[in-house]
């Protein structure tokens, strides 16, 4: 027995030879294993980290179920009008666990776009796009435009009654555009009316640009690892003793949240599966018969509304789009030194007021058809443009008595 013992314990240690003398050659020709231990696993972040900075990769795990499930709807979509809403039925209704493929990239849609919007706020609310993380937030702008065009490119593929429509809408409102509208939209459109170039063209640009957002998602981390994690006092921290290792400290903590999000997407698909799209959507396009309200996903509604309130199309394709590129230039319209909204009074209060603009525009979108809600949309809108050119530059002169604080402070959390 003892004989037999040192056999197996000698078979092990041999094992264990075997397996770290090959990570020592592969890491001197592809350092692949010492960087996930450099990047992922001993990498130092601030242990005052709140569930705030849990959404970063709740959102790398949903893109990839998108990815997979979107591979698997390709396999059986085709891309033309009327075969495309009929493939969409067939995968529903005829391939196996099709319909659980398809909701669950639906209900992914859904949760990125909300943990996206949240991971935004998040960086608004505690500074993260100051210096030196401003290349942070470019990128992450960058890839909330790409999502957002990929998320529109998609809604169109069904070809439902809403999906038809919200492409004639846009399209639309871009062909607006002075000097370069008519040719930008005609070439979207492929024609006068959506037809087969135009469901293809949606079709290209959706496929295209899920994995250009995977390049982007790249270049955000890298980015991010470069100049550390923020945290929720806006502090640069430098002591060792105020860090640590992501894993597995980290990683259980966003382990929970992703448990959440999975039962959240469990309720949508299995429960509340009518909230994943508009019912007018699982009716066929057709372009004789426009739907009585035409409204895009919730995601899209508070862009929408703008669309609504302004009378003049190209103003109100301009103002829309500037509430996207406003939030491009918030690292140089911020001159405040203090980073964390925490100790920002007048900041905090602003914000809040901006995510309630947000939200009313929101509710603009959907009940456009409403005429009192029109100028408190309008107010909303000039609050919005306000809070980033009036309030965020003019606030630092107001919140003079707010101090940097030491880190020192990071000690107790």
């Amino acid at each position: 027995m003892g004989d037999l013992n040192l056999s197996q314990n000698g078979q092990r240690k041999k094992t264990v030879r075997n397996k770290q003398s090959f990570k020592l050659w592969l890491d001197k020709r592809f350092p692949f294993f010492s960087v996930i231990q450099k990047e992922y696993i001993q990498f130092p972040m601030p242990k005052n980290l709140n569930i705030w900075w849990t959404f970063g990769a709740v959102l790398t795990v949903i893109l990839f179920l998108m990815l997979l499930t979107g591979i698997f709807l390709t396999l059986y979509y085709t891309a033309m009008p009327y075969h495309a809403f009929l493939s969409i039925e067939m995968i529903e209704r005829r391939v196996p666990s099709g319909w659980l493929i398809r909701s669950i990239h639906m209900a992914g849609s859904n949760l990125f776009l909300a943990f996206l919007y949240l991971h935004l706020f998040r960086g608004l609310y505690y500074g993260s796009y100051k210096s030196p993380r401003e290349l942070v937030w470019c990128s992450g702008m960058i890839l909330t435009v790409s999502v957002m065009i990929t998320a529109f490119a998609g809604y169109i593929l069904p070809w439902g009654q809403m999906s038809y429509w919200a492409a004639n809408v846009v399209i639309q409102a871009i062909s607006s555009i002075p000097i370069i509208g008519q040719n930008l939209s005609g070439w979207l459109m492929g024609g006068e009316i959506p037809n087969a170039l135009t469901l293809h063209r949606y079709y290209t640009i959706h496929f295209v640009l899920a994995f250009v957002i995977c390049f982007i998602v790249f270049l955000h981390v890298i980015c991010m690892h470069h100049v550390k994690s923020n945290n929720p006092e806006g502090i640069d921290i430098t002591s060792k003793k105020n860090v640590l290792p992501f894993f597995p400290y980290f990683v259980a903590k966003d382990g929970l949240v992703l448990g959440v999000s999975g039962l959240i997407m469990v309720i949508l698909i299995f429960f509340e599966p009518g909230l994943l799209t508009n019912s007018e959507n699982y009716i066929p396009a057709n372009p004789l018969e426009t739907p009585a309200s035409i409204a895009p996903e919730w995601y899209f509604l508070p862009f929408y509304g703008i669309l609504q309130i302004i009378p003049n199309k190209f103003g109100g394709m301009a103002l829309s789009a500037g509430t996207i590129f406003l939030l491009f230039l918030v690292p140089w319209l911020d001159s405040s030194p203090v980073k964390s909204a925490r100790y920002r009074p007048i900041y905090r209060i602003s914000l809040i007021i901006l995510v309630i603009a947000f939200v009313m525009l929101g509710i603009v979108g959907k009940f456009h058809t409403f005429n009192s809600l029109i100028w408190l949309g309008r107010l909303s809108l000039l609050y919005y443009y306000c809070h980033f050119l009036v309030i965020l530059p003019l606030s630092a002169r107001f919140e003079i008595g707010c101090k940097l604080h030491d880190s020192s402070l990071c000690d107790n959390k």
